[in-house]
């Protein structure tokens, strides 16, 4: 194939945004013409959901990259969730899931430590345990710490579509070492 036919065959697989426009707004007339209030409310609305989100992704990798990153911009670019969810719904992102895995726990784990284990990618299941309790103990704290991480994961790897906590029995800690005096013995005692 020549290059001039390669550059063509490329620019026709680019979505032209004209075209794209017109074609969108077939479709929601055609919906629209179907007497369904409803309906067409509810594709205009998809429509709005999705070109704001595209949109702020847009603005965000155009953020990224003005911001004077000092030549981090294609990390600064991975290590967002935005970007990054952009990236991994189409398929572009040029990580591993175990990478973005990391990523996602890296990006909480300030406030919220948690470990991977294996990733299922059979069925999406992804295991993780707490490292650190962080907070009182309390069920509605660890909900939320595990909320987060959760969340977290979502953004930067959509693929784990759930996930199974390690009970907090099941984690190995050293055996609790108590300090004291020692008990008085016979010679001291007297």
């Amino acid at each position: 194939m020549s290059a001039r036919t390669a550059e063509a065959t490329d620019r026709a697989a680019v979505p032209n945004a004209e075209a794209t426009g017109r074609h969108v707004e077939e479709v929601l007339d055609r919906l629209a013409q179907r007497d369904d209030r409803e309906v067409s409310a509810a594709a205009e609305e998809l429509v709005r959901v999705l070109m704001d989100f595209y949109g702020a992704g847009l603005a965000r990798i155009m953020h990224l990259l003005g911001s004077g990153t000092g030549g981090d911009g294609p990390q600064a670019l991975l290590r967002d969730e935005l970007v990054t969810s952009l990236l991994v719904l189409h398929d572009l992102h040029p990580e591993d899931t175990a990478t973005r895995i990391g990523r996602a726990l890296d990006s909480v784990r300030r406030q919220h430590p948690a470990e991977a284990g294996e990733f299922d990618a059979a069925t999406g299941t992804l295991r993780l345990r707490a490292t650190d309790s962080g907070g009182c103990g309390c069920p509605s704290t660890d909900q939320q710490a595990r909320q987060a991480v959760e969340a977290a994961v979502s953004c930067f790897a959509p693929e784990v579509t759930s996930t199974q906590w390690e009970a907090a029995g099941d984690r190995s800690e050293p055996a609790l070492l108590q300090i004291s005096r020692r008990p008085p013995t016979a010679a001291t005692a007297s």
